[in-house]
């Protein structure tokens, strides 16, 4: 679980995530909306002090995070961020995230939405056991269309 000394830390991994992954698919705006929007030191110490924001470390630091709700009528888990640094990415760190937070969901399903385009991001969560069950519009006027997929409270991944 991520505490208060660690949101230095997250942000980094979120903006270096962000402008790796993003900004190829849908351009330096949509990144720096995005950034500005979810990423600032209130709104990631916020996260924090939920509870629900994970980290994973090695000796050099934070790596990953994954930050996640329940839904207001508490039928499923949403995870809204998993982070890894570009240069860790293939690490375990994000399966590792994943994992905790499949766990804590108990018998609830786990949500999430990735940028229409983001094929590793999509084979990713595919391997990991969810399934696309459809698209909306993206939250950053003018961004990419986000894809919608889940999966069932089951084992964990």
């Amino acid at each position: 679980m991520a505490i208060a000394d660690d949101v230095d830390a997250v942000i980094r991994v979120g903006t270096e995530a962000w402008w790796a992954t993003y900004a190829p698919l849908a351009g330096d705006d949509y990144v720096r909306s995005g950034i500005e929007r979810w990423w600032s030191r209130e709104a990631i110490a916020r996260g924090i002090e939920t509870g629900r924001t994970l980290v994973a470390e090695t000796d050099a630091g934070v790596i990953g995070m994954a930050s996640w709700s329940l839904l207001e009528d508490d039928d499923a888990v949403m995870l809204w961020k998993l982070y890894v640094l570009p240069e860790a990415q293939g690490s375990g760190a994000g399966r590792g995230l994943v994992h905790a937070v499949v766990v804590a969901a108990g018998d609830r399903p786990v949500r999430l939405t990735h940028v229409v385009g983001n094929a590793g991001a999509h084979g990713f969560y595919e391997r990991l056991g969810f399934r696309e069950t459809g698209r909306k519009p993206s939250p950053i006027r003018g961004g990419p269309e986000e894809m919608c997929m889940e999966r069932p409270a089951t084992t964990a991944p």
